[in-house]
């Protein structure tokens, strides 16, 4: 196993920002350093409790995401190593297994949600309006429920420490242009229609998802950020799946699930979490990484 990682501290690079649940550093002028730590946000708050292996479980499998997706849309990893960029080895045992060196991108400041099945905030919406995001929906559906078709629902980016903004299409066009915006919700919905066929098959249901993209100096649209992780997924047992209940989860919705239950405004601080909650958490993680690559986390050591 991995060492816990809560928060990095490199002295040979300078630091960019701390996110959620990345630590950012620059290389040189036009690349990064993003290191996944075992930090969890939950309602847009970030815990004080990490979760043991979540960082290294984040990477392996963006990274196996990114191979899948990469005929589909460009990403921005980078052909440097991490040796190249951390020669020292003290530092880079630190983050190895749990960082990647990226291209810099110009960050598009809409998340590009995909939902193939009604939960969460978008079952809210729903029962309210019988709309998600604006998207006018059959009447009649239920909780989980598979859409018709998968629907492309956005938001704003918020800050650490502030919430997401469901947005319509529309809002889009208005931040990003409108070819732009057009391109952001294809490209969004071809990936999230190949991953979610390709997981089905190994025993995941994706119910939803967010991507992030920036531009590269072409302006062509590039891939960044973490892709179909369980942070930015919702992913359900496809043997456990029931109409008209809250599937179980292979995700942090496990401690969303559980925050739900506690008294809390979800405002930072946020609460501890019990050990039980971090360890069967911390497995839920790793069952991901297994059904959808077939590999554990002692195999991303060399």
């Amino acid at each position: 196993m991995l060492d816990v990682v809560y928060e990095t501290d490199l002295k040979s690079l300078p630091l960019v920002t701390r996110g959620k649940v990345r630590d950012i550093y620059a290389v040189g002028d036009d690349q990064l350093l993003i290191v996944a730590t075992d930090r969890l946000s939950a309602f847009d708050v970030v815990l004080p409790d990490p979760i043991p292996g979540k960082g290294a479980v984040l990477t392996a499998v963006a990274d196996f995401w990114f191979g899948h997706t990469r005929e589909q849309v460009p990403n921005h990893l980078s052909s440097r190593s991490l040796e190249s960029v951390l020669p020292d080895a003290a530092e880079r045992t630190q983050v190895e297994g749990r960082a990647i060196v990226v291209r810099k991108m110009r960050a598009l400041p809409v998340e590009a949600i995909v939902r193939g099945y009604l939960i969460g905030s978008g079952w809210k919406d729903y029962q309210a309006s019988g709309s998600v995001c604006g998207i006018r929906l059959p009447a009649g559906l239920r909780l989980a429920d598979r859409l018709p078709e998968p629907i492309y629902t956005p938001s704003t980016k918020a800050a650490v420490g502030e919430h997401d903004e469901n947005i319509d299409f529309a809002h889009t066009q208005v931040l990003l242009g409108a070819d732009l915006a057009a391109r952001v919700r294809d490209v969004s919905l071809q990936i999230y229609t190949s991953a979610a066929k390709y997981a089905l098959e190994r025993g995941i249901i994706i119910a939803d998802t967010k991507f992030e993209f920036g531009l590269d100096d072409n302006d062509e649209i590039v891939l960044i950020d973490e892709v179909l992780t369980p942070d930015s997924s919702r992913f359900w047992p496809l043997e456990e799946y029931r109409v008209g209940v809250s599937p179980p989860s292979f995700d942090k919705q496990f401690v969303r699930d559980y925050l739900e239950t506690l008294d809390w405004d979800k405002r930072a601080p946020g609460p501890r979490l019990p050990g039980e909650i971090i360890r069967r958490t911390a497995g839920k993680y790793l069952e991901a990484l297994v059904c959808l690559t077939g590999h554990g986390l002692k195999d991303l050591k060399n």
